[in-house]
C-alpha cells in the first residue's frame, strides 16, 4: 500500500548524510532548504518504520499464538495499532501546500453595512490579533484606514511565526481558510430601535512573498506619491509621504500611508505588492493544473459568506464545512482553534478521498 514511501525513506537517509557534512552548512540557504525537507520527511519515515515493525510483530504473534494463547490474544491489539498507524501515515502523505510554512499578509475590508461593517472589521482584526498572540505569532499592522466610529474601513496586517515551525502549523497553513466574506448579525451600536442588522466584511489572506519568490522589474512599476489622509500627526496631512505602487503588466495596486517617511511607505507597499503578485501567480498555476489541483491544493474554497457571526445566539457557523458552535464571545477573543481545525480536517478528508 505504501510502496512509494520507500523512496522517501531513501531520500531521508540521503539528506541525513548531507546534513552531517560540515561543508553543506557553508551555504546557509541550501542548508535551510535541506533541513526543512528533512523535517518534513522525519515524521513520515518514523511512522512508516513503526507500521512495518508492527506488521512483523503481528506475524510473529500469530506464529507463537499457535502454541501460546497469550500471543494469540495480542494479535488483535497489534492489528488495531497497525490500523491506527495506517491512518496516520495516510494523513502524513496527503499532498502539502508548498506555501504552508510561509508568513501571511491579512487584509480586512469593511463591506456592505456602512459604519457597522467597519466596526465589525475592527472586531475581526482584534480576533486575529488575539489568536496570533495565543499561538505565539508576531503581528504588525502595515497600513490602516480607520472609520469615524472607531472601526476600520481597511486594515492590512503582517502575521509571522516565531522559531521552528512544525509541519502543518505555519501561519499560512492555519489562516489560509479565513479568506472570504464574513457576515455578522447583531444589533448595531447605531441602531436606536433594537433591530438586528446583517452586515459583512471581507478578509483576504495571501502568503507573504520573499524577494526571491517574485521577481519585479522596476521598469514595470508606476510609483505615485500623495498626501496622507486620516487623523492628524507628524508627517500626516503635511507632506506627500503616502505611496501608491501600480504593477503595470497586471494592474495590481498596493499603497501605504502609515509610515512617517516616503521611503518607509514605499518599502511596505512593495511588500504588499510582492505578496499579491505571488498569490496571483499561484492562482494562475492552479487554473492551468486543474486536474492536479483536486489532490494538491485545498478544497475548502473561498466562497462568499464563508462564516456567520450571530450575536443574539452567541453562535458562529462556518458554511463550508458545517461547523457550528455557541461560543462566539470566546472566538472573537481569539479562540479560533476549533473553527480552523474543522476546515483543516475537511480539507484533509477531501484530499484523502481524491488521492
Amino acid at each position: 500500500m505504501f510502496e512509494a514511501v520507500e523512496e522517501l525513506v531513501a531520500e531521508h537517509a540521503d539528506l541525513e548524510k548531507k546534513l552531517a557534512d560540515p561543508s553543506v552548512h557553508a551555504d546557509q540557504a541550501n542548508a535551510r532548504k535541506l533541513n526543512k525537507r528533512y523535517a518534513e520527511l522525519t515524521p513520515i519515515v518514523a511512522t512508516y518504520r513503526s507500521w512495518k515493525q508492527t506488521g512483523d510483530d503481528i506475524e510473529t504473534a500469530r506464529e507463537l499464538g499457535a502454541d501460546d494463547p497469550e500471543f494469540a490474544a495480542e494479535v488483535k491489539d497489534l492489528e488495531r495499532h497497525r490500523d491506527e498507524l495506517t491512518e496516520k501515515l495516510r494523513l502524513l502523505l496527503v499532498p502539502r501546500d508548498p506555501s504552508d510554512d510561509k508568513d501571511v499578509i491579512l487584509e480586512i475590508k469593511a463591506g456592505a453595512g456602512g459604519d457597522e461593517s467597519a466596526l465589525f472589521a475592527g472586531d475581526l482584526l482584534r480576533m486575529y490579533l488575539r489568536y496570533a498572540e495565543r499561538v505565539g505569532w508576531k503581528t504588525e499592522i502595515i497600513d490602516a484606514t480607520e472609520s469615524e466610529l472607531g472601526g476600520y474601513k481597511d486594515v492590512q496586517v503582517a502575521v509571522k511565526a516565531r522559531g521552528q515551525i512544525e509541519p502543518g502549523q505555519g501561519v499560512w497553513a492555519r489562516l489560509k481558510y479565513e479568506g472570504g466574506v464574513h457576515r455578522v448579525q447583531r444589533v448595531p451600536a447605531t441602531e436606536s430601535q433594537g433591530r438586528i442588522h446583517t452586515s459583512a466584511a471581507g478578509v483576504l489572506v495571501t502568503p507573504e512573498a520573499e524577494e526571491v519568490d517574485v521577481e519585479i522589474n522596476p521598469n514595470d512599476l508606476r510609483i505615485d506619491v500623495y498626501r496622507s489622509s486620516g487623523p492628524g500627526g507628524q508627517s500626516v496631512n503635511t507632506t506627500d509621504s503616502a505611496v501608491r505602487i501600480t504593477h503595470i503588466p497586471t494592474g495590481v495596486v498596493a499603497s501605504c500611508q502609515n509610515e512617517k517617511s516616503q521611503l518607509q511607505n514605499k518599502e511596505q507597499a512593495l511588500r504588499i505588492l510582492r505578496s499579491r503578485l505571488l498569490a496571483m501567480a499561484q492562482e494562475e498555476a492552479e487554473r492551468e493544473a486543474a486536474d492536479a489541483r483536486r489532490s494538491q491544493v485545498r478544497t475548502v474554497d473561498r466562497s462568499e459568506k464563508i462564516r456567520t457571526y450571530n450575536f443574539p445566539e452567541n453562535r458562529i457557523s462556518d458554511h463550508r464545512v458545517g461547523f457550528k458552535a455557541y461560543n462566539l464571545d470566546q472566538v472573537l477573543d481569539g479562540d479560533l482553534v476549533a473553527v480552523i481545525q474543522a476546515c483543516v480536517d475537511a480539507d484533509s478528508a477531501a484530499k484523502l478521498a481524491a488521492a
